[in-house]
């Protein structure tokens, strides 16, 4: 699929509209805002619509971009654009007014849970069920479990035994270390998968000069929109968070309840796009994009959200506890096996979808 050369009306619509509910939130004398009502409600509900299309706006305008530059930068945009939005939502949570230093975790951990078996195993589902079997690049699938592996390891399992400080967490040098390794290994995948060995993550024939060109109008468009639509979500990320606080409060959901939520506004335009391109028998597509969030959360949203706690001398606990710990090894076990064959089926799908549905119940009723 080519690049669009005209701008659908939401791509422009609705950072339109985050601009203006931004500024008429912002102004005191106005009152409007969010309360535990009715009227909140509403304002809630008004929020996260124009959130959540604004969001689908930057990942729109990001891909316009990327598609004009080309890879490796091309990739890197895209994937900076949803980090940005990524960081903004957890640091201005974590800075409110109830202390959250568990979120980055949180928020990391459910991505790699909603990726790997909840977006993994529908896709699968709904390709099996449509074509039986699909096929998919193994050594692709293995190049992005091999650093997805030492990414959630190092991040979310190593903090519970390092001897230098007490408890969950890094020390400030073992933080600072860790972010590097992260970001210098992301670097790497990233020139592997766009450059270096691109037929890995290609599955069937390429269709490279198949691409539309975007018009310069579109595509300056694009780039002040992309623009204007990160500054939007980060801008009406404390707002957002006091919608999660309240709603967390009102269903007595425990502190992971605003990881899942930041994870699911985060992946949910790629994940529909990958949930796509499996009913069009591109599993590998379905894969890229998958696994491929779950790299860019852990290999860019860990090493930012570090630097900012860091910064603003705020506590950041990374370490899983014992039952999540369980959970991502049978994440890492079934995906090896999953990926392991290059062929899929509907009992693999069905094993993801109910680990999935596995962590989505413990994390209410641990």
């Amino acid at each position: 699929m080519g690049a669009p050369t005209h701008m659908p009306r939401s791509a422009w619509i609705f950072p339109a509209l985050a601009s203006a509910f931004f500024v008429v939130t912002a102004i005191p004398s106005l009152g409007i805002g969010f309360t535990p009502s009715i009227g909140g409600l509403v304002f809630a509900a008004i929020l996260l619509v124009i959130l959540f299309g604004t969001v689908f706006a930057a990942v729109h305008h990001a891909e316009v971009i990327a598609e004009r530059v080309g890879e490796p930068y091309g990739t890197l945009l895209l994937t900076l654009a949803v980090t940005v939005i990524e960081v903004a939502l957890i640091a201005t949570i974590m800075l409110g007014e109830k202390s959250a230093p568990t979120l980055a975790r949180d928020t990391v951990f459910a991505v790699v849970m909603i990726v790997c078996n909840g977006l993994v195993g529908i896709c699968i589902l709904v390709g099996g069920l449509r074509y039986r079997e699909q096929d998919f690049q193994v050594t692709g699938a293995n190049l992005y479990l091999s650093v997805l592996i030492v990414f959630a390891t190092i991040t979310l399992i190593m903090p519970n035994y390092t001897l230098t400080t007490p408890g969950p967490v890094y020390s400030a040098t073992q933080l600072g270390f860790v972010s590097v390794v992260t970001i210098i290994l992301y670097g790497v995948f990233l020139y592997t998968q766009t450059v270096r060995h691109r037929d890995y993550f290609i599955f069937g024939e390429r269709d490279d000069d198949a691409h539309a060109v975007t018009s310069p109008g579109v595509l300056i468009a694009s780039a002040v929109l992309l623009l204007v639509s990160l500054v939007a979500v980060v801008l009406l990320a404390k707002v957002f968070s006091q919608v999660v606080d309240a709603g967390a409060a009102a269903i007595n959901a425990p502190p992971a309840f605003a990881g899942i939520v930041v994870a699911a506004l985060v992946l949910l335009p790629e994940s529909i796009a990958a949930l796509g391109a499996a009913r069009k028998n591109d599993l590998q597509k379905s894969i890229n994009l998958a696994l491929g969030s779950s790299l860019a959360t852990i290999g860019l949203t860990i090493p930012a959200v570090s630097a900012t706690a860091y910064v603003l001398d705020k506590p950041l606990v990374l370490g899983l506890g014992p039952q999540e710990m369980v959970l991502l090894v049978i994440t890492i076990l079934l995906s090896l096996l999953t990926f392991g064959t290059g062929r899929s089926n509907i009992l693999f799908g069905m094993v993801h979808t109910l680990v999935f549905a596995m962590f989505l119940f413990l994390v209410f009723a641990p």
